[in-house]
């Protein structure tokens, strides 16, 4: 099998795009969840902001720049696989805040990354539209300057934030469409209609399904337009559920019954 090289993972994971059917991108939270989602067998990884920011003892969203992207160097290099990374707004409010962040995220040898209109300000949490815009233009003029692929997702957030304005979501996605971004995500979408809505904009749709159970099958997905299934946090929840409920239980009683189900060390081991 040839490895991809860091120069050719950007068109490699551009093509997973087109193939019509959708694919799942997990989310690994450090070096060994990536190798173990590699050799489960997954074609591309992506980061998340708040299991990055767990595993490091933080909050979501309060990560600093140079640890981000010392994140995003790490997975990079973990595996063979392309890996796209969750970089919130970008580290700044301004469009050349954001071009600067691809710039510096393209350098850390991932193959694409995603940009979103949400602040960071719990009071105005949604950029205004013209400047949202504004922003991805910068990002995608960025990417198509680095000379090598790298694939851009523009990230509306209303749903997330108080703003289930499905019209707005569209239009916002459709001017990021225009501006150039490779993929759409629109998080919190609320049925398979909107899902469908959203994928008629014409450019491939990253959707995410984050709780418990899922959403909707993966088929069902494909079958509305989807190009891309992540996880998002969920798969840092799961893990540090069980390290949670495990820990309780010998801080509060002494029991170990929490331990059953684990995986087995020689089983664990074999991954790496």
């Amino acid at each position: 099998m040839t490895v991809p090289t860091t120069m050719d993972q950007g068109a490699v994971f551009r093509a997973m795009h087109y193939e019509g059917t959708a694919f799942v991108i997990p989310n690994p939270w450090d070096v060994g969840s990536a190798r173990v989602l590699a050799k489960l067998g997954f074609r591309a990884l992506a980061t998340t902001s708040a299991g990055m920011a767990h595993s490091m003892g933080m909050r979501d969203g309060s990560v600093p720049r140079d640890a981000v992207l010392d994140h995003c160097r790490c997975l990079a290099a973990a595996t063979s696989l392309p890996v796209s990374a969750d970089l919130e707004k970008g580290f700044g409010d301004t469009p050349d805040s954001a071009a600067e962040t691809i710039r510096a995220a393209a350098a850390t040898g991932i193959a694409g990354c995603s940009i979103e209109d949400h602040t960071g300000n719990s009071r105005s949490p949604i950029f205004d539209f013209e400047l949202a815009v504004e922003r991805i233009a910068a990002a995608v003029e960025a990417a198509r300057g680095l000379g090598r692929d790298f694939v851009l997702t523009a990230r509306c957030e209303n749903f997330l934030w108080d703003r289930p304005d499905l019209n707005d979501t569209v239009r916002r996605l459709s001017a990021f469409a225009e501006a150039g971004a490779d993929v759409l995500y629109a998080p919190g979408l609320p049925d398979i209609g909107a899902v469908r809505e959203v994928c008629a904009i014409g450019k491939p749709v990253n959707f995410l399904n984050e709780v418990p159970g899922g959403t909707f099958d993966l088929q069902e997905l494909s079958e509305a337009g989807v190009a891309r299934v992540s996880v998002g946090a969920a798969l840092s929840l799961f893990a540090w559920g069980g390290f949670v409920k495990a820990a309780r239980e010998l801080a509060e009683n002494g029991r170990f019954t929490s331990f059953d189900g684990s995986i087995g060390f020689a089983e664990m081991d074999a991954f790496f």
